[in-house]
């Protein structure tokens, strides 16, 4: 990563941007979350119907924008005129849709950028492979993380580019101690993204001694924050880092 310096752990991820304090992926979210600290940013990505990479988290517009309708449904000229903004606050209003060539251009290589891969109705679709050319023509490949729930995603993401780290997230009660034990001899991943409830120090302790981090979601609760840092998580994902910061780094 450019200009990477050796920082303390857990490292402080903005889920969505900081998206308790600005409408979620969007730049005005990404921009807010390196301004507070974060160490990185988590971000969704889905294809439009022309197959852009559109920086959204629902396969419905209608949740975070003014729009109606699936985004693999609609055009990228039909999604960046949408207001992404005012349903969070009318002071964002015009806020739009971002893509992740976008978010890569003004952001990338400044910290991390964990991208999750929201093809999950679309499990066939040229997501991955999209996604990984456009990390290897912008040189990204230091400092993006991709994640998701569908391992297919993953085994995909290996063949294409091994060097581009993975993550694999896990939906809650899923990610289990037993149960990752059978995920390491199916799977090829990097990191395990659990729920932070379903996190406990002997889960923590197998996947470090198979070289692999340990980066949980999405943690806001004082008391979850501290009880992840003694754990020894490698990132916490939430969604006020400069909350996260000012307790974890209290302790």
């Amino acid at each position: 990563m450019t200009g990477e310096v050796t920082k303390s752990k857990p490292l402080i991820i903005a889920h969505r941007g900081a998206s308790a304090l600005a409408p979620e992926n969007t730049m005005a979210a990404f921009r807010l979350a390196k301004q507070l600290g974060a160490d990185g940013i988590e971000l969704d990505v889905m294809l439009s119907a022309d197959e852009k990479l559109v920086v959204i988290h629902d396969l419905s517009l209608a949740r975070t924008t003014n729009g109606q309708g699936k985004v693999s449904e609609m055009r990228w000229n039909q999604l960046k005129i949408l207001d992404a903004g005012s349903k969070f606050n009318a002071r964002f209003a015009g806020e739009p849709l971002p893509l992740l060539g976008q978010v890569f251009e003004e952001l990338g290589g400044q910290f991390l950028i964990n991208v999750e891969l929201k093809n999950y109705a679309t499990p066939f679709d040229h997501l991955t492979e999209k996604v990984i050319a456009l990390i290897q023509k912008m040189r990204l490949k230091d400092s993006v993380l991709l994640s998701s729930f569908l391992p297919r995603n993953l085994r995909k993401a290996e063949r294409l580019d091994p060097s581009i780290k993975r993550g694999l997230l896990r939906l809650p009660r899923l990610s289990r101690f037993p149960y990752s034990v059978w995920l390491d001899r199916r799977y090829h991943y990097d990191a395990l993204h659990p729920y932070f409830e379903d996190v406990t120090p002997k889960m923590i302790y197998h996947q470090h001694a198979q070289n692999k981090e340990v980066n949980v979601w999405t943690v806001d609760k004082d008391e979850d924050l501290l009880r992840m840092k003694e754990f020894g998580v490698d990132m916490i994902i939430c969604n006020d880092p400069a909350h996260a910061r000012e307790i974890i780094g209290a302790a």
